[in-house]
């Protein structure tokens, strides 16, 4: 007998053409046997690839399926806002368009969404990227555990099951990368209870990443710092969750 969880799908795409399909057609086959009360959403950040004549096939053929395209490029976290507060159902999950993330393992997240908990926060067992990446993500996170006070292992992973009533309580303003520390903050400030789930993390199959570029880090950098002196310094959080 299936659970009857109430669950909204989500992943943002931008450029991952070679991915995407792949990810919708195993999230409606795990999602089908899971529940009968499910949505996937995909936000399309205005992809030069083919990533949205995919996706309007994709509309043909899954009927849980609901595309949203954003004309222009408004970045990771303006796809993510999108997403976020489009969902209708009661449990949000969310991962990246490029397949890094094995979305079938859902299923260990889903055990962990207890009647006290909020967030089940996916952390990486083995991070398959190139060496210098796994240094500078190693060190990016170690940075903001000490900046921001996070206390789960991997504000990084993006693999996350979130009750969709959190988005009532938090408001997320950044439209890039930042948005995942932002987000993360605001919850624990507000008091939102965190799971943790060991998840598989897998090589890049299809396009680049957006990130590794001297004006992204450095807009980041500068981001960071912004964040940092309004949430913890002049402690312009969230409201108290209640």
């Amino acid at each position: 007998m299936k659970e009857q969880y109430s669950i909204s799908a989500f992943f943002p795409c931008y450029n991952d053409g070679g991915t995407i399909a792949s990810m919708v057609a195993l999230t409606d086959l795990t999602l089908k046997g899971l529940t009968n009360d499910y949505e996937i959403l995909v936000v399309d950040d205005g992809s030069s690839d083919h990533s949205r004549a995919i996706l309007k096939e994709l509309e043909k053929k899954y009927d849980r399926l609901k595309v949203t395209y954003h004309e222009e490029n408004k970045g990771y976290g303006g796809a993510l806002k999108t997403g976020f507060y489009s969902a209708s159902k009661e449990f949000l999950f969310y991962t990246d368009g490029d397949f890094q993330y094995d979305v079938s393992e859902i299923t260990k997240l889903l055990p962990e969404m207890k009647d006290d908990t909020d967030i089940v926060n996916g952390y990486k067992v083995g991070r398959s990227d190139r060496f210098y990446r796994k240094i500078i993500g190693r060190t990016y996170h170690w940075i903001m555990k000490l900046m921001f006070g996070f206390k789960i292992r991997d504000v990084d992973c993006d693999f996350r099951l979130i009750r969709r009533s959190v988005f009532d309580k938090i408001r997320l303003e950044y439209n890039t990368g930042v948005i995942c520390v932002e987000m993360v903050k605001k919850m624990q400030d507000a008091g939102f209870q965190f799971a943790e789930v060991p998840v598989n993390h897998y090589f890049r199959a299809y396009g680049k990443s957006q990130f590794f570029n001297f004006n992204r880090i450095f807009n980041t950098g500068r981001d960071i710092l912004k964040l940092w002196w309004k949430l913890v310094i002049k402690k312009e959080g969230a409201p108290h969750h209640v």
